[in-house]
């Protein structure tokens, strides 16, 4: 279970953050144009986001801007999907703490790792919907993704049924509009695992992390995500081994291309009643 934080940058409107909590709430007026000058008095569920710091045997590495739950999932996914570690068994012990200026998630690698993260260290300021922030050079932004080896069938049908339902397990997203999703469903349809944060990528490492976790990467079924498919999420979805990706919208080029060439099926524009696939056609039927 990820580790419970609280977040006091609120003021009095903390609250503590556990695996579904992540918002604060605000008094807040609202203006409509039935009622004029009359302003309604609301209380408003506002999405949580603060600094998260990754720091890797003592020496920081990244600093993003998180909803702050899952924080445990968050640091094991990201470092699935960043190549910093082959499995979670790689990470010796994993410490939450709360300080003034946010979160740092101190994270303690085997020797063999932190060699290698040494050898390639990248420094990233990240931020909200930015997967590249602080990259040092073009060469550091497409890690070598390896090819996805996997026989999983999925229905048509069964996008649909996830796609439909994907509101249903989105209880942040419900209160505050303001996060995305990353769910696993299995191959008819039906939702095994969701993760939600303010950024996408966060919300699909933390995703990873939990499935690592719960060793499910490697079972049959697929990715949904409520967002659009950028090429780092392909990427992210290359390294934890996922074969198939779907979003309810569009995809980039340079994501059709990193899923060509990983053995990616990748769908968008997974609406009601439609969905266009851009690779890998054969495993849907």
């Amino acid at each position: 279970m990820a580790t419970a934080v609280k977040n006091g940058s609120a003021g009095e409107n903390a609250v503590e953050m556990g695996h579904d909590r992540a918002h604060a709430d605000f008094p807040v007026k609202i203006w409509t144009a039935a009622g004029q000058n009359n302003l309604d008095e609301k209380i408003d569920s506002v999405a949580e986001e603060i600094p998260v710091a990754l720091v890797f045997n003592d020496i920081s590495h990244a600093v993003m801007m998180v909803s702050p739950s899952e924080l445990d999932f968050f640091a094991i996914g990201f470092s699935l999907t960043e190549g910093i570690i082959k499995q979670p068994d790689d990470i010796y012990d994993l410490q939450v703490s709360t300080g003034d200026a946010g979160i740092e998630v101190k994270i303690t690698l085997s020797n063999q790792c932190f060699t290698q993260l040494k050898d390639r260290r990248r420094s990233m300021s990240g931020r909200t919907g930015c997967g590249v922030c602080g990259a040092e050079s073009l060469e550091q932004i497409r890690l070598p993704v390896p090819s996805v080896k996997s026989d999983s069938i999925v229905s048509h049908d069964a996008l649909q049924k996830a796609t439909m339902s994907l509101a249903d397990f989105q209880p942040l997203q419900a209160v505050t509009g303001a996060v995305h999703g990353a769910a696993w469903f299995d191959p008819k349809g039906k939702m095994l695992q969701i993760c939600e944060d303010v950024g996408r990528h966060n919300a699909l490492d933390k995703l990873i992390g939990c499935l690592s976790k719960e060793k499910l990467l490697g079972e049959p079924g697929f990715l949904l995500l409520s967002s659009r498919a950028s090429y780092e999420m392909v990427q992210k979805a290359a390294m934890a081994g996922i074969a198939i990706v779907v979003a309810v919208s569009a995809p980039t080029t340079m994501a059709i291309d990193i899923a060509q060439k990983a053995s990616i099926s990748l769908v968008g524009f997974s609406r009601d009643g439609r969905h266009v696939v851009y690779s890998n056609h054969q495993r849907l039927i």
